[in-house]
């Protein structure tokens, strides 16, 4: 029978997952210009528009490889989207939808939308207790009924994720 891993341990994880995810992103945010997040990698992928004054996601239908790779622009809207989301979901009302989500409109306001969102996630998970860690009534989006660590393990993924891709897209912005 697998040992059952102790809450305390869970949040010790946890955290050190988002301080090593937060650190890449991080260093691939600093010295980031208008310039890269707003630079296609290809002819097509995931990007943002200009609606009028207002920076709007496309949203893809498919995750097939043929859509082409994401700008940074989109992977910094992308982190903010589901970091939003989640903190809509868990401690606010669950009312956000992905359309209310927008790109701030350069890299500048995207480091702070990102800080800012860093440090409300950082700041409710604190406050929760181990058995809330444990609780699923906070997991409302994207695993619902799951533990509420299970979300965090997954953002602290998604990250992971998201940072890498953001610094590969630079290295080709550099290269190009």
């Amino acid at each position: 029978m697998p040992r059952r891993i102790r809450v305390s341990h869970i949040r010790a994880i946890l955290d050190y997952q988002l301080e090593l995810a937060w650190s890449l992103l991080d260093l691939h945010l600093t010295g980031l210009t208008d310039e890269e997040c707003l630079w296609r990698p290809a002819g097509r992928g995931p990007h943002v528009f200009d609606d009028s004054g207002t920076w709007r996601a496309e949203w893809p239908e498919t995750e097939d490889y043929s859509l082409g790779p994401a700008s940074i622009a989109w992977l910094t809207w992308h982190i903010g989207f589901w970091w939003t989301t989640a903190l809509d979901r868990s401690f606010g009302g669950g009312t956000v939808r992905r359309e209310d989500i927008t790109w701030p409109g350069g890299a500048d306001s995207t480091r702070v939308w990102l800080v800012e969102l860093h440090g409300q996630w950082v700041a409710n998970v604190a406050a929760l207790s181990d058995g809330e860690l444990e609780a699923t009534e906070r997991t409302r989006w994207p695993f619902t009924g799951k533990p509420f660590h299970q979300l965090g393990a997954w953002l602290n993924l998604e990250l992971m994720k998201n940072a890498a891709e953001i610094g590969y897209c630079r290295f080709l912005y550099a290269t190009r």
